[in-house]
């Protein structure tokens, strides 16, 4: 049972339109290099100039998605990411707390689309210019 807490089933969470429509008024979104049912390789892809990334929650994956997220940061690109807040990994540790402009941990459990309550609670991770 304990191994279920800490797995998820689903590994395709859609954004809540509300977070998703608060963070692109901010950030003017151009690219997802992943959204659901994509057709294309967000990993191989040329990202935007300004990306929302909610990867598959898996952590190959996740962790596969923040070095290219880091790539692309270091282009000049914002990269925004939703994730889990898992601070404990490696990835928070090696990948995003040295580099990362801004951590905003979210209040509660997010309410995806496809699923009730999140059993995990998010972060939302920005790669930007400093200003």
């Amino acid at each position: 049972m304990r191994h279920a807490l800490f797995t998820s089933f689903s590994q395709d969470y859609r954004t809540p339109q509300a977070i998703y429509n608060a963070l692109h008024a901010e950030f003017n979104f151009d690219f997802d290099p992943c959204p659901v049912y994509s057709v294309f390789d967000g990993l191989e892809a040329e990202w935007g100039q300004s990306n929302f990334v909610n990867p598959p929650y898996t952590t190959q994956i996740q962790n596969a998605f923040a070095k290219k997220g880091l790539e692309e940061h270091r282009k000049g690109k914002t990269v925004v990411f939703l994730v889990p807040a898992r601070t404990s990994t490696k990835r928070f540790h090696e990948i995003f707390l040295p580099y990362v402009s801004e951590i905003r941990f979210i209040k509660n459990r997010i309410h995806f689309e496809n699923l009730d309550r999140a059993p995990f609670p998010s972060m939302i991770v920005i790669f930007k210019e400093k200003t």
